[in-house]
């Protein structure tokens, strides 16, 4: 008999906040085991499935190992691990925990402006202090990606592990590659963000091991919460349409443009984005219908879930 599904969560933190609201919002809340600190949790509504608690890095690293089967972290932290294929797949960019993975120089660079500046500056400090440039960060993989493709190679990284934008004003480093929300934290410590040199632009992810072995009853959980998801998300950026029907050709017809142009058709009325609501209904109402009703649904559950057939389509 195959153990239950193995569900990655973070343990501390704003984004702690941010994934159980999601879950309660998505009609699976998160609770505890063995109390509030504890370290163990489920699904209520999901059966088969357990929760484990664990730093948003332990969690990237635990589907990396294959120790979790689904896991909810950061895409950067992901991403810092290698290339994704063979090893994870992101079922879902889930709207928060956003940040960007950006290369920094101080301000008072003030012919550093993009990565192209970046690759003279540091081929002319070399030259002039037989030293290569060093750049600070925590995110070596994807620093030594990024400044490949830009053609920057006179450098040398500093691994930080402290506070990476203070590095500059220390002399520990001459930039830094680090995570920023706002910017204030680099604007704070004298630093610009180089016009291209936004290296990722990250957000929490539901994401899967493909490292793990995956059984049928595993499978089947996890795709009872990929719909739940799914079907969640398909909601909130949708609304249902209905009238009184007239069965003549002129609703036919406007009913047809609708659907060609994106809209559902549902019982009695039609599914469509949130953003077309009064295109659609101006539409509906020129044709000699209503009064409309506009309705929010709770959940939209279609026949195909693109997630799970990917992931099925990847362990199977």
């Amino acid at each position: 008999m195959s153990g239950p599904l193995i569900v990655a969560v973070p343990s501390k933190g704003r984004l702690k906040e941010q994934v159980e609201a999601w879950l309660a919002d998505s009609g699976v809340p998160l609770q505890a085991v063995g109390g509030a600190r504890g370290y163990l949790g489920e699904l209520k509504g999901l059966a088969g499935a357990q929760v484990r608690l664990l730093s948003a890095g332990d969690i990237a690293d635990a589907l990396d190992s294959g120790e979790v089967h689904l896991g909810v972290t950061g895409e950067d932290l992901l991403r810092e691990k290698g290339e994704l294929d063979g090893r994870v797949l992101l079922l879902r960019a889930l709207g928060f925990g956003r940040a960007d993975l950006v290369v920094a120089a101080p301000k008072s660079w003030l012919d550093v402006e993009t990565m192209a500046d970046l690759e003279e500056v540091a081929h002319d400090y070399l030259a002039r202090t037989g030293r290569r440039m060093r750049v600070a960060t925590k995110y070596l993989a994807q620093t030594r990606a990024f400044f490949a493709r830009h053609g920057v190679a006179d450098y040398r990284i500093v691994e930080s592990g402290g506070a990476t934008e203070g590095a500059p004003a220390s002399g520990a480093a001459e930039l830094v590659v680090d995570i920023t929300t706002t910017g204030a934290t680099l604007q704070a410590n004298g630093l610009k963000t180089l016009a291209d040199g936004v290296i990722l632009k990250s957000q929490a992810q539901l994401a899967a091991s493909l490292r793990t072995t995956w059984s049928r009853d595993q499978l089947a959980a996890a795709e009872r919460l990929l719909r739940i998801v799914e079907a969640r998300a398909a909601a909130l950026r949708s609304a249902t349409l209905i009238w009184p029907a007239m069965g003549d050709g002129a609703e036919a017809a406007v009913v047809d443009r609708l659907v060609a142009a994106g809209a559902s058709r549902r019982p009695n009325g039609l599914l469509v984005e949130v953003s077309g609501i009064a295109d659609a209904a101006t539409a509906l109402t020129e044709a000699g219908l209503g009064p409309i009703t506009a309705a929010r649904p709770d959940f939209v559950f279609d026949v195909d879930c693109a997630p799970y057939q990917a992931l099925a389509k990847q362990v199977l």
